[in-house]
């Protein structure tokens, strides 16, 4: 399967032939969402300061009311029965987890059964806690990182 994001102004492919295990110290990775994987959805990994870090609770991707965040329980990517969630334990397209230059780190899911799932301790924790994460952003940043 190959994915095409927008990164920027140009069009990256990205193939799940090119999986990485391993994330380079200070590689910031990139959530990206919805049916072909073109809606951006923040920073999993970025500093609480970030306005485009899923921990920055007053940024776009940070705050749990907001449509593109992973944390609106409410919303697309919140929900725990959409899809395209992160969330739903049977999602068959959840989000994808690449680095600026397109490099694809696995899918974003709690779908343990997902073939080339993020193999990340983060990704755990998200999952296992993202009710109670959703409620306190900013106190679970500073308790993982």
């Amino acid at each position: 399967m190959t994915i095409f994001l927008l990164l920027g102004c140009s069009k990256t492919s990205i193939s799940e032939e090119n999986y990485h295990y391993n994330i380079p110290y200070g590689t910031i990775l990139l959530i990206y969402g919805g049916q072909d994987h073109e809606e951006y959805l923040g920073k999993i990994n970025a500093s609480k300061y970030d306005s485009e870090s899923i921990w920055n609770e007053y940024g776009k991707y940070g705050n749990r009311y907001n449509s593109k965040s992973i944390w609106n329980e409410y919303g697309t990517y919140g929900s725990k029965y959409n899809n395209h969630s992160p969330f739903n334990d049977y999602a068959s397209n959840p989000p994808i987890l690449v680095d600026k230059n397109g490099k694809f780190y696995g899918y974003f899911t709690s779908n343990k059964y997902k073939s080339k799932r993020a193999n990340l301790k983060l990704i755990d924790i998200i999952c296992d806690n993202h009710k109670a994460i959703s409620k306190n952003v900013s106190e679970w940043y500073d308790k993982i990182f």
